[in-house]
């Protein structure tokens, strides 16, 4: 259906691609992986023709529709929510246009009206009259009420226009959808919509995303950019991820014979296929990994980082104590009655509909924020760490990374700088990067120096807010599997459902009107009925 031939891109000296071939066929869902820098969002451009390649070409199938995720969120605010959902369809939206446009006229003649006669018949071939309701429909089921469907995209809300635009996406079922990033700035409710909804796509779809469960929700194949070249992967991402890990371990027992690699990789093979029963595209993918052949999986090239939490010494039970905390800004509210009793061990998923609220709840337990009424108090045995959402004063200086980090050494050999190259070098700061300015670096660096720092602390209490932001799906599993291990105790904030699921084993809620305080995964809190109308009622006023 879409495919690429000879394809290369170069930019300067640096080569992004080198002569990729490769195809996407109808009814699977390519999830593209590889490391910051390797050409993911350029090669999605490339396929939807925003850009041109250095040479060869792509080729999509003669009458078949690509549809792609607008990034862009101010190009349709002249444009009503409706009429930028339709416009996903850009033949349909032109066609119903001129028939419009036709029908104004008030000169309207007999060769207009033959015309018109024309449209008429492709409007209805692309079962065009339904368009409408077909629309409406698809902006219900995001969230968009009929309120919203006349009002013009420039007065929406930022997170609203965001759904709309996914809608525009999927308007019209197209054969091919590409999307970059689509869970960006959508709620975990509407995520779960959409991987329920790509799961029974049946067209194609191609993907970039550093979610990994909607990864693993949607994606029957992983597509990994690698060496400059793209390889596909039967298998969600959890499978890549271990079995390339896998692979890797392998190659570097040497000692090990050929008959026992190859046993061990055909056991991983057959143990997924039956894991895979659980997921939503089962049959599908079950049939495609029972043919997937050993020699089918390789090692990866990825370098992860070494993130390790150590505690400078263990917490007693009493973590943190909160009473009838309240905070708002600028006279809107935010949080009330919150109370909370942490306990060693907790590790707590905070989440709100608004995160100016949780952002509010860190900055005043960490004292840069003022709370309107309440106090909390720490435990006398607690070192926190906290990585806020916004991290630019820690850069405000011209100190390389070597003396950026030995600001929070607390001992002479921490001080060190080989000592701290080589906790840099974990970090993949190696060689001369240890050397770089602070302000000159990227938001996935500034995030792993934030993470140095925390290390460097040694807290038994961790404050986590939105901590995956800017970071690669290499160092968000790194990080992600550091938390599982964390003896201590966490609060933490996040988009990455994978994260909230296998380190929470407690969420706690703040609305506008008290807090819902639970101790259970967070998937049986967002599955638990009783809590789904709790939830309604505590946001119903606000």
């Amino acid at each position: 259906m879409l495919s690429v031939s000879n394809l290369s891109v170069q930019f300067g000296k640096r080569i992004l691609f080198d002569e990729v071939n490769t195809s996407f066929t109808q009814g699977n869902c390519y999830g593209i992986i590889g490391a910051n820098g390797a050409g993911k969002s350029t090669f999605l451009k490339i396929l939807a023709g925003d850009i041109d390649p250095t040479s060869g070409h792509v080729f999509l199938e003669p009458g078949k529709r690509m549809s792609v995720l607008n990034q862009n969120h101010n190009m349709f605010d002249e444009h009503t929510v409706l009429e930028t959902v339709m416009m996903g369809n850009k033949t349909l939206f032109a066609v119903k246009k001129e028939m419009d446009e036709i029908y104004l006229k008030p000169d309207f003649s007999d060769k207009d009206g033959e015309r018109v006669g024309e449209l008429q018949v492709v409007f209805e071939e692309m079962n065009g009259w339904n368009a409408d309701s077909d629309a409406a429909a698809l902006l219900s089921s995001l969230g968009i009420g009929d309120e919203f469907h006349y009002t013009l995209m420039g007065d929406m809300d930022s997170k609203l226009k965001v759904r709309v635009l996914l809608a525009q996406a999927l308007f019209g079922s197209p054969d091919v959808l590409i999307m970059d990033e689509p869970t960006n700035d959508l709620d975990f409710e509407t995520i779960s919509w959409l991987e329920n909804f790509l799961a029974n796509y049946e067209n194609t779809v191609i993907v970039v995303s550093h979610d990994r469960h909607f990864l693993d929700a949607v994606c029957t194949h992983i597509s990994d950019i690698d060496f400059s070249k793209i390889n596909h992967y039967s298998g969600n991402y959890t499978f890549w991820y271990e079995s390339s890990q896998l692979a890797a371990k392998q190659r570097a027992q040497q000692n090990k014979k050929a008959e026992e690699k190859k046993k061990e990789l055909q056991e991983f093979i057959m143990r997924f296929s039956a894991n895979v029963a659980k997921s939503k595209q089962a049959t599908s993918r079950k049939k495609m990994l029972e043919k997937l052949k050993v020699d089918d999986i390789k090692p990866s090239s990825r370098r992860y980082p070494a993130i390790i939490f150590e505690q400078e010494r263990e917490a007693g039970d009493q973590i943190l104590n909160i009473t009838d905390l309240s905070a708002s800004i600028d006279g809107e509210l935010l949080f009330k009655d919150l109370n909370l009793n942490m306990a060693k061990g907790d590790k707590i998923v905070v989440v709100s509909r608004d995160s100016r609220a949780t952002s509010a709840f860190y900055e005043i337990i960490n004292g840069k924020m003022k709370p309107d009424s309440g106090k909390f108090e720490w435990g006398v045995t607690t070192i926190q760490s906290y990585l806020p959402a916004e991290n630019h004063e820690f850069f405000d200086t011209d100190l390389n990374l070597v003396d950026w980090l030995r600001q929070w050494a607390t001992t002479e050999e921490e001080r060190d700088e080989v000592y701290i190259r080589g906790f840099l070098g974990k970090m993949l700061f190696s060689g001369e990067e240890a050397l770089k300015s602070s302000r000159v670096l990227s938001g996935g660096e500034k995030v792993r120096c934030m993470l140095s720092r925390m290390m460097m602390l040694r807290a038994n209490v961790l404050m986590l807010d939105e901590p995956t932001n800017h970071l690669d799906l290499e160092s968000i599993t790194a990080f992600n599997n550091s938390l599982k291990n964390f003896k201590g105790s966490v609060l933490f904030t996040t988009h990455d459902h994978e994260f909230a699921q296998t380190v929470g084993n407690r969420v706690l809620e703040i609305t506008p009107n008290g807090v819902i305080d639970r101790y259970m995964t967070f998937d049986d809190y967002l599955d638990d009925d009783k809590i789904k109308e709790l939830r309604k009622k505590m946001y119903a006023t606000s």
